[in-house]
């Protein structure tokens, strides 16, 4: 598979979405361990689905992103903006990593850095937020390190395995990010 390093960082980097992927991304929505993060645990994905999702996404120029690892050139996750509105310059965010020997490395924690950058510096977005389910600790845990900070919850709205669970929102305003991630930036 081909990829373009469109926002390049210390381990990845954030390419432009492959059609050519959807069979890996199907692979991975199978797998409970990924889904079950996601919400999506209970939805049936094809790759024919899959592909028609990547086909529109790509031609509405969405601002989303294959993750891979900048050593081997491999795809490990995919992230972007799942809503942007930019009369508010307000955007939504969304990432997984599909196999679990790529998670707890901080290559979750890299991409989002580089997304947000991205979203700051270059989409001129002010609050960038995400959500996820209160029983994700290490998924919350990562958007803490890189410096969302939890802003209200949907009390038992997330039914999985026989249980309730909150859904979480978290949020970043653009003078609370610091640093600069992005290594090909030219300015």
């Amino acid at each position: 598979m081909k990829y373009f390093k469109k926002l390049v960082g210390e381990n990845i980097y954030l390419s432009p979405l492959n059609i050519e992927d959807a069979e890996k991304y199907v692979e991975w929505f199978c797998d409970f361990s990924m889904t079950d993060g996601l919400g999506t645990s209970s939805n049936l994905m094809t790759i024919e689905a899959e592909k028609e999702w990547l086909e529109k996404t790509i031609k509405n120029n969405d601002f989303h992103f294959a993750i891979v690892s900048l050593g081997n050139d491999q795809l490990i996750g995919t992230c972007g903006f799942n809503e942007i509105s930019h009369q508010n310059r307000i955007g939504t965010v969304g990432i997984f990593l599909g196999n679990e020997e790529n998670r707890s490395r901080g290559l979750g924690a890299e991409a989002l850095r580089l997304l947000l950058d991205y979203g700051f510096h270059y989409l001129n977005l002010n609050n960038i937020m995400l959500n996820v389910k209160s029983f994700n600790e290490r998924a919350i845990s990562c958007y803490k390190k890189v410096g969302f900070k939890e802003f209200g919850r949907r009390r038992q709205s997330y039914f999985l395995n026989g249980k309730y669970y909150d859904d979480v929102q978290m949020d970043i305003l653009a003078e609370e990010f610091t640093g600069s991630y992005i290594k090909n930036k030219n300015m």
